[in-house]
């Protein structure tokens, strides 16, 4: 008999705003509940913390090296995720008794697959120990060790929504959050995969420098402005884009530097044009063109940024919202589901979404101390 198992999903992504939270009931195959869901901001000092770390990781050539304030940012985080657990639990009137598992990404810090090294910083351990439930973390790592991206992860999981929901295929979602990511399906077997480029995380980026907030809200200020041909031409002739997939990126490998001149609004203008663009000229690679784009992840609510991606490609652009599908939680219901996937030894990375040579399982199984 197939085992249900209630999982709950934990994403902090690169856009360093905080923790998605999603329970999900699965068999890690083609049984997908998607039930309850929240998210815990990360405050101004944890972000910044994080920002530090972040840098302090750059020189860092061994994943277990937590020098500098990466030590002191990995406690943090982990006391924000065990927080945000027990209150969602709560919220939702539920107990530890009640989770099978959860699955933990962690905050990414430096992502370099060409060299072997990624690095999401986060005891999961203490985790395990402080919450009582099971822990499935570090699901990237055995996807690098074996010459593979390591990214993106949910593939297969949009591949079961897809299943669930009866979506024609082919079918490609594009979840934009700081990086910008899609998946195009036919079938399980038959995924491509790959970081487009970046999604909001320049944008944020921009945005707060200038006015302190940490995103453009609405779209209101790449509305008020004008894009700048040349700028966004010179931000397209980054190699990356030239580069066939599998590929990936960390959020730092862009940079505003090309828009700096502009003013505030032409910038940010600038800026969105650059993430829909960038989405575009991932169009060259994909086997067939989608009947349907399901847009995820933050940028979904970027009124702006929905526009040019409506100007910029062929077929349908769908909120995935319209769908029934919750935006802001589909990437945590689905480190839920590959929690699952990874104790029923089920692949999670696939020869088309991350490169590796075969499909693979991944994640590190923790389990509560005696002594918690």
């Amino acid at each position: 008999m197939t085992r249900i198992y209630n999982a709950i999903g934990l994403m902090s992504g690169t856009s360093m705003d905080g923790i998605d939270i999603a329970l999900v009931r699965t068999d890690g195959d083609t049984i997908v509940e998607c039930q309850e869901s929240s998210s815990a901001p990360y405050d101004d000092d944890l972000r910044k913390l994080i920002v530090h770390a972040i840098e302090d990781a750059a020189s860092v050539s061994d994943r277990r090296d937590r020098r500098g304030r990466l030590h002191a940012a990995e406690q943090q985080i982990t006391h924000a995720h065990a927080k945000a657990v027990d209150r969602f639990l709560s919220e939702n009137a539920l107990s530890g008794r009640d989770i099978d598992v959860i699955g933990f990404h962690g905050q990414t810090v430096l992502h370099r697959p060409d060299i072997k090294l990624t690095m999401q910083i986060g005891d999961a351990g203490q985790l395990a120990s402080m919450t009582g439930i099971d822990v499935m973390a570090d699901m990237r790592a055995a996807d690098v060790a074996e010459g593979g991206q390591g990214a993106p992860l949910v593939p297969v999981f949009h591949h079961a929504l897809a299943v669930v929901h009866g979506i024609d295929m082919p079918v490609a979602f594009l979840n934009v959050g700081g990086v910008a990511n899609v998946t195009c399906i036919s079938g399980r077997e038959d995924m491509l995969a790959f970081d487009t480029g970046p999604g909001n995380g320049l944008l944020d980026d921009w945005s707060a420098l200038h006015t302190g907030s940490p995103m453009d809200r609405d779209g209101r200020l790449a509305r008020a402005g004008r894009v700048d041909e040349a700028c966004l031409e010179q931000l397209l002739s980054n190699p990356y884009f030239d580069l066939p997939p599998p590929k990936s990126l960390d959020r730092a490998d862009f940079t505003y530097d090309a828009v700096s001149r502009l003013s505030v609004e032409d910038g940010a203008a600038t800026l969105t044009a650059f993430s829909a663009r960038a989405v575009a000229a991932a169009l060259r690679f994909l086997p067939t063109v989608p009947k349907t784009w399901i847009v995820c992840g933050g940028g979904r609510r970027n009124p702006s940024l929905m526009n040019a991606l409506s100007d910029s490609l062929a077929g349908d652009l769908v909120n995935c919202d319209a769908l029934g599908l919750d935006g802001d939680a589909v990437e945590a219901q689905a480190f839920a589901y590959l929690a699952v996937r990874c104790l029923n030894g089920a692949p999670i990375t696939f020869p088309g979404t991350t490169g590796v040579d075969r499909p693979m399982t991944g994640g590190v199984h923790f389990v509560p101390s005696q002594a918690a």
